[in-house]
């Protein structure tokens, strides 16, 4: 597991999951695709929104922050239970050391998927601007350091939102961007706010329902425009990111099109799925058990993904957020 990202933003490695299994650096992407191919990339932001908080008892609390507010905004807390509908947080520094004067929270009601509701003094903003820290995953196992207020967020982000980085474009460069749109690849920007439910595993229920948590997406008039120039030209859409998928997929109007607009979306992309937009797929390769790695398997086929999953560690491959990336092809008709 990568706990660090590369000291290069494109210096990972990349897997291509095509006809066969082949090895490549990073920056070799642009060698992979084709001259009319369409890059779909989403550029939310995400929000500084893990923030530390203390009880008048003098417990420790610690807050994610799911909105950007701006007075009021729903958070997950860690300890949640014996928290009390009414009661007022401080909140600290990032260190968690000291109280910043004029900064609390008003617990407000609970919420049923386990969120509590909370008033933001000042507001959410200023909560996010003077405490805030990068809401890293928690599997990397430490606090966040300054260099993830920078390479945990996209070099194209620009609509605040997301709680989790959309990991595939991370590894994306401006100058990377500029050599695909020479080869003749187009770039096109759609929005998915990342939420909370990233981080957790596939329940019992979630498989029942066929549905995953709801997070927000929008389609711009340009980047549906895009897609359509795309099909009329033969080319290829190349989703950069499981959300990016998630965003193309949700917003399908049938015959390789998508609907411009926002919406909110609980589409869940299992093996059975059948893509009605995406063609390939630059992805990281993403812990067991989660609802990334079902998508991955929908597009690549089953087998194939676990077996080049299994290649990728015998070759000594990054795993997760901070980790190596692939691209993914559908497998060739009749084919796993």
């Amino acid at each position: 597991m990568a706990r660090y990202p590369p000291p290069d933003r494109d210096g990972a490695r990349l897997l291509h999951l095509g006809e066969r299994v082949t090895h490549h650096p990073l920056r070799a992407l642009p060698d992979l695709l084709l001259p009319g191919d369409l890059l779909v990339v989403n550029d939310t932001r995400v929000m500084p929104a893990r923030i530390r908080a203390r009880r008048r008892s003098g417990a420790s609390v610690e807050l994610l922050l799911l909105g950007p507010g701006p007075g009021e905004v729903a958070a997950l807390a860690r300890p949640a239970r014996r928290l009390k509908i009414g009661e007022i947080l401080d909140i600290l520094d990032p260190s968690g050391e000291t109280v910043l004067p004029g900064l609390s929270v008003r617990l407000g009601e609970r919420l049923p998927d386990g969120a509590v509701l909370l008033q933001a003094t000042p507001s959410v903003a200023a909560l996010m601007a003077q405490a805030g820290a990068m809401p890293i995953p928690p599997y990397l196992n430490r606090p966040a350091e300054p260099l993830d207020a920078l390479r945990y967020q996209t070099v194209y982000a620009n609509q605040p939102g997301s709680v989790a980085a959309p990991t595939a474009g991370l590894h994306l460069t401006e100058t990377l961007l500029r050599q695909l749109v020479a080869k003749g690849v187009e770039i096109a920007q759609v929005t998915l706010h990342v939420g909370a439910g990233t981080f957790r595993n596939l329940r019992p229920e979630d498989l029942d329902a066929g549905r995953l948590h709801v997070e927000h997406y929008a389609v711009t008039d340009a980047a549906a425009a895009q897609v359509a120039a795309c099909r009329a030209r033969g080319g290829r859409v190349i989703a950069v990111g499981t959300t990016s998928a998630r965003t193309l997929e949700s917003a399908a109007l049938g015959a390789g099109q998508v609907a411009a607009g926002t919406g909110r979306t609980s589409l869940f992309v299992r093996p059975g799925y059948r893509f009605q937009v995406v063609d390939l797929l630059l992805t990281n390769l993403h812990l067991p058990r989660s609802s990334l790695l079902m998508l991955v398997c929908a597009l690549g086929g089953r087998d194939r993904v676990m077996a080049a999953y299994e290649e990728a560690v015998r070759q000594g491959y990054r795993f997760f957020s901070y980790g190596d990336a692939m691209l993914v092809e559908a497998p060739a008709p009749g084919t796993d």
